[in-house]
């Protein structure tokens, strides 16, 4: 039982860094793009996902386990914004499938707390799904005006001296 939940708490790390990493540099490109909202949008996401990462690393650790902070995955090279967002979309809808399995995996095999953690992390995973398709659904709707607005409200924001986070 405690092996098959580290095993599976180990799994959500190693994603959950590559979500880290992946969104960062979607940050860093909206961020040089001039796209605060998306900017910021990815950078609070993969500070959560951080989050999720120390409370997987509470429960192997609980479990007399080890974290692994293997990330194997690579970074992809995504600069085109729309792109960015339909790949955020799926992650995290692969996200929501896979803690959906592991939280019944863990229920079958006795570990409740561990089966919590994982329905917890699938609410959070949810949202930020729904977040994505916002935002894209905000593209399909205003096309590149909607982007365009974005890099106008910094514009603003610098000229008055009040710039977003």
């Amino acid at each position: 039982m405690r092996e098959k939940s580290i095993e599976l708490l180990n799994k959500a790390v190693r994603d959950e860094l590559s979500a880290v990493h992946q969104y960062m540099y979607f940050h860093f490109h909206c961020d040089d793009q001039g796209y605060d909202l998306l900017a910021l949008l990815f950078k609070r996401t993969a500070i959560e996902e951080m989050g999720h990462i120390e409370q997987l690393a509470e429960r192997i650790l609980f479990l007399k386990g080890e974290v692994e902070l293997d990330n194997t995955a690579e970074v992809q090279k995504i600069r085109d914004t729309k792109a960015m967002l339909e790949t955020a979309r799926e992650m995290e809808e692969q996200g929501i499938k896979d803690y959906n399995q592991w939280a019944n995996e863990c229920g079958t095999n006795a570990d409740a707390i561990s089966k919590r953690l994982f329905e917890s992390l699938v609410a959070d995973e949810e949202r930020h799904y729904d977040q994505y398709e916002t935002e894209l659904d905000n593209m399909e709707r205003f096309g590149d005006q909607y982007l365009v607005l974005q890099s106008m409200e910094r514009s603003k924001s610098r000229a008055a001296g009040t710039p977003l986070e």
